[in-house]
């Protein structure tokens, strides 16, 4: 019988007007506290998010994902967050937030394979 592992996941959002509310789905992270699991997935679609708002800094956008990936991983050069526990950094990253980009409150599940509940969620939600 193979393992389940309890999961929680979190889609990574795009506000480029944060005052109209409205999103792009950019990303996803999937975290198990008991496989010491976490990962994040990120992609810009840039002529969808040009229709949105025109004036958006894909740059300065590209370098807050890139850290936000930095701090998931655990990176040494992702700051102070990123060499907390696992559990604590996916905490810091789904927290509620007022910003240009943001996370969903996390979701449960229960899978068997967590690097192909990644790629399964990024499709579904984000591609």
């Amino acid at each position: 019988m193979q393992d389940k592992f309890l999961y929680e996941y979190s889609v990574i959002r795009i506000l480029p007007l944060v005052e109209r509310e409205e999103f792009i789905n950019v990303g996803i992270i999937v975290f198990s506290k008991q496989a010491k699991f976490i990962r994040m997935e990120y992609t810009i679609n840039e002529s969808k998010l040009s229709v949105f708002c025109k004036q958006t800094d894909i740059q300065q956008l590209k370098l807050n994902l890139e850290s936000f990936q930095k701090i998931a991983r655990g990176d040494k050069d992702g700051g102070a967050i990123a060499l907390m526990d696992v559990a604590s950094r996916f905490r810091w990253l789904t927290a509620v937030r007022s910003s240009v980009i943001q996370t969903s409150r996390p979701h449960p599940g229960i899978c068997i394979d967590l690097e192909e509940t990644v790629k399964r969620l990024f499709r579904e939600l984000v591609l």
